[in-house]
């Protein structure tokens, strides 16, 4: 089994939509250590952040975080050590489009 370091996901949503941003490779699974959420507007803003394993159709009980504020020209770091199987997806909400996320974690084939 090899195991590779690298940024798994970098997304910049479209504002009020549900995005999915990174799914497990088939034959993999995926520890995700860290979500940094960006917001580069000078106004508050808000996000949501959904784990669903295979790819399940999303609904409340998926959600990790769930319209948390991040202030004007603030980031807010997660550090997680979230364990992934092949097919579960990461889904990302924004309340505008100013927001950046970026996923850092680790895929082992």
């Amino acid at each position: 089994m090899a195991t590779t370091y690298k940024v798994l996901a970098q997304s910049a949503p479209s504002a009020t939509t549900a995005t999915n941003i990174y799914t497990v490779p088939t034959s993999t699974s995926t520890v995700v250590s860290t979500i940094v959420v960006a917001n580069r507007a000078s106004t508050t803003a808000t996000y949501r952040i959904a784990i669903r394993p295979d790819g399940a159709t999303l609904a409340n009980q998926h959600y990790l975080a769930y319209d948390v504020a991040v202030g004007g020209g603030d980031s807010t770091t997660l550090t997680l050590g979230i364990t992934m199987d092949a097919a579960d997806v990461v889904t990302v909400y924004a309340s505008t489009a100013n927001l950046s996320f970026n996923i850092f974690g680790s895929e082992i084939a």
